[in-house]
């Protein structure tokens, strides 16, 4: 491998070209943001061109400013949400994302008939408001001619991939919550008649088998970003698979959190198990990667954000070192950080469920507050790590978040594990990579591509003169979230009036 490999990470508001060396070193990076719609409360939605135009431009900056010629392409994106592509492989109208909660009500319906336990058992994972049977079947029943001229309904990085090679399908992460039969691994028809979308079946395309997922780029893309016609695209899993890989959760056991714009738990397993407490989703990643049991929740970076507005720091970054400042216990102050309007998904399902600040006297700072955050946020992982059934000896770092020491050092505290922060600032484009380079043949398996071109940074041991106080915090957390979830139901009808 003498040439760079060029991986694009799409993420919801940030897209990144990454340009990596044949030892896995990011040479270059071009970004370009994209924004996020809301025609109205609760609704989350992109333009479809914009995100296409804007990866375009990304990889035509990337190449330009690589040093050595790019031999190949891959492509990670967003999960889940509804992106609509008519006859002529254009997008019909907006793309319904992730954190879409216009579905709430199907959720709720499907919740109480028994359909999302009997999708679970079928599918091993449950399904929630920004997956797009959800999105679907909220358009059949509320907007179905907007369903009209719409040939196929992808995801963000089929909708990416077929853009620049012509390709039509599914990778199998992405269409495996909700439309795949784990006993069988193809798009199952059974779900369809549950969830009772038989009608718009044909809408979802198959998965595409694995000599199926590299791609020629289209001559018309290649003269824009400045490549050869019929230059190899690789469609990698979307960006949860990619992340845990890219940093190095490549093999049965292993445990990796995203500290980004959602909270992203998840370990390696086997085979899938439908048979335990509904939860969580359960991805294939293929190229012979073992199947990822994901929590990702809707508590994340956008949680420390508002904070940081209520309590004035300066960003994020500056909200987390104030914690850094405060004591384990944040003098008694509680975040429960429930503060998305489509509620939660992982590792429990409430459409309903809402933030609560709590232990606050006239003694306390904003520097607690702060604490209070980042501690509640650990909380959350710890429930998600525990729905895993894994107890894993150490947990991989990576994200936006994951630049935090103070952060890092809480959640191994809070968790009981030894946690480690993933090297490189592009992780997920890194796992990108590695799917790009088995696909070429320059590794026979993820393992051995993460062995080559994987490394890990500082890691941060739980310190155990705090466990008993972070043992009986989290138990308050879980008590705590039990006892207002009755509450939740009236809360969230009163804050959307």
């Amino acid at each position: 491998m003498s040439g760079a490999t060029l991986c694009v990470d799409a993420g919801t508001t940030l897209i990144k070209a990454v340009v990596f060396d044949a030892a896995g070193r990011e040479l270059v990076i071009a970004r370009r943001t994209t924004a996020i719609l809301s025609p109205r409360p609760g609704w989350s939605e992109q333009d479809m061109a914009e995100v296409r135009d804007a990866v375009i431009d990304s990889i035509a900056e990337a190449v330009a400013a690589s040093p050595v010629p790019v031999e190949r392409l891959a492509i990670t994106a967003q999960g889940d949400g509804a992106w609509m592509i008519d006859e002529h492989g254009e997008p019909a109208g907006n793309a319904m994302l992730w954190n879409d909660a216009r579905a709430h009500a199907v959720i709720d319906r499907w919740e109480s008939d028994g359909v999302l336990e009997a999708g679970f058992r079928i599918n091993g994972s449950l399904g929630n408001l920004g997956l797009p049977h959800a999105i679907l079947a909220w358009m059949l029943t509320e907007t179905p001619d907007r369903l009209d001229g719409v040939r196929e309904v992808v995801t963000c990085g089929s909708w990416l991939f077929g853009a620049l090679t012509g390709a039509r399908g599914l990778h199998p992460s992405e269409a495996s919550a909700p439309w795949v039969d784990f006993s069988t691994g193809l798009v199952s028809d059974e779900l369809f008649a549950l969830y009772g979308l038989t009608g718009i079946r044909g809408l979802i395309p198959d998965v595409l088998e694995p000599d199926a997922l590299t791609q020629p780029l289209r001559a018309d893309i290649a003269e824009r970003v400045g490549l050869p016609v019929g230059l190899p695209v690789t469609l990698a899993p979307y960006d949860v698979v990619t992340t845990a890989t890219g940093g190095g959760s490549v093999t049965s056991g292993s445990a990796f959190c995203i500290l980004g714009t959602t909270l992203c738990t998840g370990v390696l397993i086997d085979s899938a198990d439908t048979s335990g407490e509904p939860g969580g989703l359960t991805l294939l990643g293929g190229s012979g990667a073992p199947i990822v049991r994901a929590f990702p929740t809707l508590a994340g970076t956008g949680v420390v954000e508002w904070m940081s507005g209520i309590i004035g720091t300066e960003d994020a970054a500056a909200l987390t070192a104030l914690a850094g400042e405060g004591t384990p216990g944040a003098r008694g102050v509680r975040v429960l950080p429930y503060f998305s309007p489509a509620g939660e998904r992982a590792p429990f399902l409430d459409t309903d469920a809402r933030g609560v600040i709590a232990g606050l006297s006239f003694e306390n700072t904003r520097v607690d507050l702060a604490r209070a955050t980042v501690e509640g946020l650990a909380h959350v992982i710890r429930d998600c790590l525990e729905a895993s059934g894994d107890a894993p000896s150490e947990l991989v770092l990576s994200g936006g978040g994951a630049s935090s020491d103070v952060w890092c050092r809480t959640i191994a505290d809070v968790t009981g594990v030894t946690t480690v922060r993933a090297d490189g600032t592009q992780v997920g484009a890194k796992g990108a990579l590695l799917y790009a380079l088995v696909a070429a043949g320059e590794y026979d398996s993820l393992a051995a591509a993460a062995e080559a071109l994987v490394t890990r940074s500082t890691s941060f041991e739980p310190d155990e003169g705090l466990r008993g106080l972070f043992d009986d915090r989290h138990a308050d957390f879980l008590d705590t979230r039990s006892a207002l979830a009755s509450r939740w139901s009236g809360w969230a009808r009163e804050g959307s009036r």
